[in-house]
């Protein structure tokens, strides 16, 4: 039985914490609903008019954002460049 490593849609960030650009074509049909929704967002609900509402959408996607990567992507931790 062959096991194979998993695909991750989000690929951890060379240097620092989290991730960095999709490698799957899932992690970048993730990445382009997130910015339209936020576009959406700014059309439905103005930042010049109604800040708080676009503010509050803005942190809504975001958090579902930074989810679906957390639960896609590579485990996050700290990291120093290509020697680890």
């Amino acid at each position: 039985m062959s096991s194979t490593p998993p695909k991750y849609w989000f690929p951890a960030k060379q240097y620092g914490w989290g991730w960095g650009a999709p490698s799957t074509w899932q992690g970048w049909v993730v990445l382009a609903t997130f910015a339209c929704l936020l576009g959406g967002a700014a059309m439905v609900f103005s930042p010049k008019v109604d800040a708080i509402a676009f503010l509050v959408c803005t942190l809504v996607l975001t958090v579902v954002l930074i989810g679906i990567c957390y639960a896609k992507g590579e485990p996050p931790r700290w990291r120093w460049g290509k020697d680890q």
